[in-house]
């Protein structure tokens, strides 16, 4: 890729990243399933809101409204596939930018899928009592 890496500074540098990103997990043998099974036909709505999710969480612009885990509480997932996950988004991060908001998106990454991980556990040990 570019030499010269810029940082994540707008809606559009976002969009680069979510496009290029699931592009890769749809690609991936591991993931790509999953995800194509779970959105269907939903992809360009799926890529509407991670636009707005990223875009709300690195930038602060306040345009996604929701609650990102519930719809993965049931996702045939384990410490694999989050490794997985994080391994393509660290690499779509790594070709595309550098810079502090390059660094907060892979920390925020990380964080994500730490905490997806313990509620999936805790939603599947304990399925008999709500998510929220």
């Amino acid at each position: 890729m570019n030499s010269v890496k810029n940082d994540i500074q707008s809606i559009d540098d976002i969009k680069i990243l979510v496009d290029t990103f699931y592009d890769r997990v749809r690609e991936d043998k591991l993931i790509g399933r999953i995800y194509d099974e779970k959105i269907g036909d939903r992809w360009p709505q799926h890529l509407a809101k991670m636009y707005t999710f990223w875009q709300t969480v690195l930038l602060e612009e306040h345009t996604y409204f929701g609650s990102p885990f519930p719809p993965h509480a049931n996702l045939p997932v384990d410490k694999e596939h989050f490794e997985r996950w994080l391994s393509l988004f660290s690499e779509t991060i790594y070709d595309l930018y550098e810079g502090a908001v390059a660094k907060e998106a892979m920390w925020r990454a990380n964080k994500m899928a730490e905490m997806f991980q313990i509620k999936i556990n805790h939603f599947r040990n304990n399925s008999s009592k709500s998510l929220i």
